[in-house]
C-alpha cells in the first residue's frame, strides 16, 4: 500500500472522513530535505519546499489507491500536487506541495 505524508489539513479526522470515509491510521514522522512554507499574503495555505538538511513534522498514513486518488481530487482544489518524498524514519511517501514550487 501507498504512504501519504500529511503535514496539513489531511491529518485532521474530520477531513479523512470526508475523503476517505474513514479515519487514517497513522504514525509520527518527518519529511527530510524540506522546510513548512508557512500560509501568508502568497498562498491560504501551507506549503513544502525542498531545502538541504531541513524537516517537516506530520504524520504518515498507509492509503489504498482508491484512497490516493481521492487525495488528489482533495488537494487538486487548492492546485496543489503529489510528489515524492522521503520520510526520517527512511521510507518513501506521496506528499502533497503547491504546484507553483513543484
Amino acid at each position: 500500500m501507498p504512504l501519504l505524508f500529511s503535514y496539513g489539513s489531511l491529518q485532521r479526522a474530520e477531513v479523512q472522513v470526508a475523503t476517505f470515509g474513514r479515519r487514517l491510521a497513522g504514525a509520527p514522522d518527518e519529511l527530510v530535505d524540506s522546510t513548512l512554507v508557512p500560509p501568508g499574503a502568497s498562498s491560504p495555505h501551507a506549503n513544502v519546499v525542498r531545502h538541504d538538511g531541513g524537516r517537516v513534522a506530520g504524520h504518515v498514513f498507509e492509503v489504498s489507491e482508491a484512497e490516493l486518488a481521492a487525495a488528489d481530487e482533495y488537494e487538486r482544489c487548492d492546485d496543489y500536487t503529489r510528489i515524492s518524498g522521503r520520510l526520517a524514519s527512511g521510507r518513501d511517501t506521496w506528499i502533497y506541495v503547491s504546484r507553483s514550487t513543484a
